[in-house]
C-alpha cells in the first residue's frame, strides 16, 4: 500500500503482525501498578472497542500483557510500517489543505527526532502524548484525511469523537486533554484514567500538535539566560549556567547557553537522550565523570569559553560537587520534567538510572521517599551556592513547588504577596516583568513544504518586519525588538530544526500580525508554500499557570482559569485551524490550564482577515488581564493597543494610596 492509502485505511480490517519491542528507541520507564483486577478488565475494554469484536480473541491477552509490562495498553502492533516525519503538505491525501496540514503537524510531534518516546505517542516531559494509544492517531489520520471545510473534528483526549458538521470558518479540529472534574486533578488519578484509556496528558504543545522539537523553546531560553546575567549585571562570556534535563522541552538549555555565549552544564541521568541531544548538535561536550566535568569548566572558566556539556548523571552530585571545589555558578535552574515527578520526571541520587526505573514500577512508595531525600539534598546545595552569591531561579517545572512538599529548605522567611519561596519564578523576574507584560511571546511557524529555502525565506521575511518596526517602536520595548531581530539573524546559522522546517520568534500582536501578513502576501505571490502558524502555550494569554505563566500576578487571582479558557473560546470563533485546551502542561497535572491553537496561511484574503483578527485577540486578552492586575508593563502595552485599534476598549486598574490602607 502507499503512505496515502494507509492513512485513509484507519484501523486495518486485517490484523498486522504483531511488532518487536525496539530497545534502541528511548522508551517511556513503565509505569506504576495503579489498577485493580476490575479496573484492568474495563481498561482491555476499552481499548478493544476500536477493533471490529472477531479480533478480540487475539487482541485480548496482547493488550493484557503491554497493561502488565508497561502500565498501559498502546497497541505497539498497530504502530504504521512507514516512516514517521513531517512530509510536504502535498504528501498526504485529503479534501481540505487545512487538513493535510494539521496532519503534517501531527506526524511532526511523532517524528523520532523530535520524540522523546515515540513508540509510546510521547512528545516531551516524561508523559506528554499526542495519543493514547495507536488506534487513535490511525483513526484520527483517517478522519482528517476525509474532512472537508464544512466539517469539525473533535478530540477527546486523544480519542477521536468524530467529524461533525460545521462551516469554512469554524476551527477543522477542536482538541481537549484532561480536561477533568477539578476535585480528580491529583496525580495518581491522572495515572488511573490514563491506564484505563480515558483521560491523557496532553502536555502543552504535545497534545495540540505545535511542539517543533527542542527550537520550541530555545529562543525563550536564550532570552532568559541572557536577562539573568543582565541582572546578575554581568557579561556571559565566561559566566557558568547550571542546570539539568535534556529530555525534551529541556534540552534546548545547552543551545541556548551557546547563543548567549556562556558555559552551560546540563545534567541528565538517562544516556539514551544524552548521546541524542549529542549528536543533534545541542550539546558540545558529554562528560560522564564528575572529577573530568571540574577540570572542564575550570578551563572554560579560564579561557572564557563558550561550550556546553552534559553530565552523565545526576545534577545533585554536579552541585555538592562545585560547592566543595569552591566552583562558583552565575546561574543555576532546573528543568527536570517535576511535574511528573514519581513516573520519570526527576531521578533520586545514589542510585542507576536502571535501578531507578525498577523501583518506580515495583516499588513506588520507596521511588517517591527516594526522590523527596533527593530534593531535600538538591535544594540544600543550591542553598549553598547562592549564599556566595549564585543567582537562582525556578525554571517553571514545579522544582519549588515539589521541593516544598518534599519539606526542602527553599520556603521564603518573609513571603511578599505571591512569593512564597526563597527563590523566584523566571516568569516573576524575567520573562513577565520583561516580555508577557509587554505582549512579547513564543510565536512560531512551520513551512508545510518542507523545504529549507522557504523557512530561510521565512526568515528574511520576519527580520525585515521586525527591522522597520523597530524604527518607530517605543523606548520601553526597544530591547525586547533588538534581542528578537539578533535571533532571527542568527537562526540558520545557529542550526535550530529538528524534524519540520520550523521557526520560533517572540513577538507581540503587532509583529505577529505583521510577519503573518508578509507571509500570507509572499504565499500569494507563489514565492513560498502554505504557512501554519501556532506559538507555544507558554504565552502572554494562553495559560493560566500560578506557579509558572501567571506567576507575576500579585492580585490574587493566580489559581483562576478565566484568561486561558476565554483565550480558546475567542481563538475558534475569530479564525483559528485549530484549537486546544489542556489540563496539565510544564507544571503539572491540575496545577494549570492552558491553551493554544494552529492557523493554516494559504494566501488568501480571507487568511488574512483571520490572523488579522485571532492574533490581535490571541495577544491582547492575556495583556488585558495582566494589566488588570496592575502590571505596569501590562498597563502600557493595553493603552498603546487601544490607541491603534478603536474597537477595543479594555477595562483599566485604578491605583490605591498606600496611607489608605
Amino acid at each position: 500500500m502507499t503512505f496515502k492509502e494507509q492513512i485513509q485505511q484507519g484501523i486495518p480490517d486485517i490484523l498486522p503482525q504483531p511488532k518487536p519491542y525496539d530497545a534502541a528507541i528511548n522508551h517511556a520507564p513503565k509505569r506504576k501498578e495503579i489498577l485493580t483486577a476490575e479496573e484492568k478488565k474495563l481498561a482491555l475494554r476499552n481499548a478493544l472497542r476500536y477493533f471490529d469484536p472477531k479480533h478480540h480473541s487475539e487482541l485480548v491477552p496482547e493488550f493484557s500483557e503491554e497493561l502488565e509490562q508497561y502500565g498501559r495498553i498502546y497497541m505497539y502492533r498497530f504502530r504504521p510500517d512507514y516512516k514517521m516525519y513531517a512530509r510536504p503538505i502535498d504528501e498526504y491525501p485529503g479534501k481540505s489543505e487545512q487538513a493535510k496540514a494539521i496532519m503534517l503537524m501531527i506526524q511532526n510531534n511523532l517524528d523520532y527526532a523530535v520524540a522523546q518516546h515515540p513508540h509510546e505517542l510521547i512528545t516531551y516531559g516524561g508523559n506528554g502524548a499526542v495519543f493514547q494509544n495507536w488506534a487513535q492517531y490511525l483513526l484520527t489520520m483517517q478522519y482528517l484525511s476525509e474532512m472537508t471545510d464544512e466539517q469539525t473534528l473533535t478530540m477527546y483526549s486523544g480519542h477521536p469523537m468524530g467529524l461533525f458538521p460545521s462551516h469554512k470558518e469554524a476551527p477543522r479540529v477542536v482538541v481537549t486533554n484532561g480536561m477533568v472534574i477539578p476535585n480528580y486533578s491529583a496525580p495518581d488519578d491522572w495515572e488511573k484514567m490514563n491506564a484505563l484509556g480515558v483521560s491523557q496528558y496532553g502536555q502543552m504543545t504535545a497534545g495540540s500538535y505545535m511542539y517543533i522539537g527542542p527550537q520550541g523553546i530555545v529562543h525563550g531560553t536564550t532570552i532568559t539566560v541572557l536577562n539573568g546575567f543582565r541582572k546578575i549585571k554581568k557579561n556571559p562570556k565566561g559566566g557558568l549556567f547550571v542546570t539539568s534535563g535534556l529530555g525534551g522541552m529541556s534540552g534546548a538549555q545547552p543551545k541556548a547557553g551557546n547563543i548567549a555565549g556562556c558555559i552551560t552544564v546540563c545534567a541528565e541521568v538517562n544516556p539514551k537522550i544524552t548521546h541524542i541531544r549529542h549528536s543533534q548538535g545541542w550539546i558540545n561536550e558529554v562528560i560522564e565523570d564528575l572529577d573530568a566535568l571540574v577540570q572542564r569548566v575550570a578551563l572554560a572558566k579560564t579561557n572564557n569559553e563558550t561550550v556546553s556539556i552534559a553530565y552523565l548523571g545526576n545534577i545533585v552530585d554536579v552541585w555538592e560537587r562545585f560547592d566543595q571545589e569552591n566552583m562558583h555558578i552565575d546561574l543555576g535552574s532546573d528543568q527536570t520534567s517535576l511535574h511528573n515527578p514519581w513516573a520519570g520526571g526527576y531521578y533520586p541520587a545514589g542510585i542507576s538510572f536502571e535501578e531507578a526505573n525498577e523501583m518506580m514500577a515495583n516499588q513506588p512508595d520507596l521511588f517517591k521517599e527516594k526522590v523527596q531525600e533527593t530534593l531535600r539534598r538538591h535544594a540544600a546545595a543550591i542553598n549553598k551556592h547562592t549564599a556566595k552569591g549564585t543567582y537562582f531561579f525556578d525554571y517553571g517545572n514545579a522544582f519549588l513547588l515539589e521541593a516544598s512538599r518534599a519539606g526542602a529548605d527553599v520556603m521564603a522567611e518573609n513571603p511578599a504577596l505571591g512569593r512564597e519561596f526563597k527563590y523566584p519564578s523566571y516568569v516573576q523576574d524575567i520573562m513577565g516583568p520583561m516580555c508577557f507584560d509587554y505582549g512579547f511571546g513564543p510565536f512560531r511557524w512551520v513551512c508545510t513544504s518542507g523545504k529549507p529555502e522557504d523557512l530561510a525565506k521565512t526568515d528574511a521575511i520576519a527580520c525585515a518586519v521586525l527591522e522597520k518596526m523597530i524604527k518607530t517602536s517605543p523606548e520601553e520595548i526597544q530591547q525586547q525588538m533588538q534581542d528578537n531581530i539578533q535571533w532571527i539573524k542568527g537562526a540558520q546559522e545557529n542550526k535550530l530544526v529538528v524534524g519540520s522546517q520550523a521557526r520560533i520568534l517572540y513577538a507581540d500582536a503587532e509583529g505577529r500580525t505583521k510577519i503573518a501578513e508578509a507571509f500570507n502576501q509572499a504565499i500569494a505571490k507563489g514565492e513560498i508554500g502554505y504557512v501554519v502558524l501556532g506559538r507555544d502555550h507558554h504565552d502572554v494569554s494562553g495559560t493560566d499557570s500560578p506557579y509558572r505563566e501567571t506567576s507575576n500576578i500579585y492580585d490574587g487571582s493566580r489559581f483562576t482559569a478565566d484568561m486561558a479558557i476565554h483565550n480558546v473560546i475567542g481563538d475558534s470563533f475569530r479564525g483559528a485551524t485549530w484549537v486546544s485546551i489542556h489540563n496539565g502542561g510544564g507544571v503539572g497535572w491540575g496545577e494549570v490550564i492552558n491553551g493554544g491553537f494552529g492557523m493554516v496561511l494559504d494566501g488568501s484574503k480571507e487568511a488574512s482577515k483571520r490572523l488579522a483578527s485571532m492574533l490581535f485577540w490571541d495577544v491582547n486578552n492575556g495583556i488585558s488581564r495582566r494589566s488588570w492586575a496592575r502590571n505596569e508593563g501590562a498597563i502600557f502595552a493595553i493603552k498603546r493597543a487601544m490607541e491603534v485599534e478603536p474597537l477595543l476598549k479594555v477595562t483599566l486598574p485604578n491605583a490605591v494610596e498606600d496611607h489608605l490602607l
